[in-house]
């Protein structure tokens, strides 16, 4: 015989109260997003952030997947490059699984500090002109690159 289910619902909220928000106390509370930069000169491709991330959002691809190039190097130009890495940000939760698992410690974490567009007066050339190519919190690799 069949046991009756129990479909008894929790009680659903209508208490809530609209407030405003102060906009200082906004401006405090919402942090910006990090980034995750990995320098591929000096990754070893051992996979380790591959297997060790549970949200599957990091990817070692070929260089020859890249067919076009704007603003940065080719990879398909030097016969160093042996990977690309992908990083699905939508999927990742900044977990820093892969930080941890690095053996070489290429993977890194960073805030994005604003907007170069707001900073171009501070620029004597184009802002791409600073870009060292080195590991540091503000440049990435895979930029103007299209899949």
């Amino acid at each position: 015989m069949a046991k009756e289910a129990w479909l008894e619902m929790p009680p659903i909220r209508d208490d809530y109260q609209l407030a405003i928000v102060d906009v200082e106390y906004m401006a405090a509370a919402v942090k910006p997003k990090q980034f995750i930069h990995i320098d591929e000169t000096e990754c070893i491709l051992c996979a380790g952030c591959v297997d060790i991330c549970p949200w599957k959002c990091i990817h070692i691809l070929s260089p020859e997947i890249i067919t076009e190039v704007f603003g940065v190097e080719d990879p398909n130009d030097k016969p160093e490059n042996q990977a690309v890495f992908l990083i699905d940000d939508t999927e990742c939760t900044r977990c820093k699984l892969c930080v941890d698992r690095c053996p070489t410690n290429v993977i890194t974490i960073g805030k994005f500090g604003g907007s170069l567009a707001a900073q171009i007066d501070g620029f004597e050339s184009a802002p791409w002109e600073y870009d060292s190519g080195g590991r540091d919190t503000k440049n990435g690799r895979a930029y103007g690159v299209r899949w």
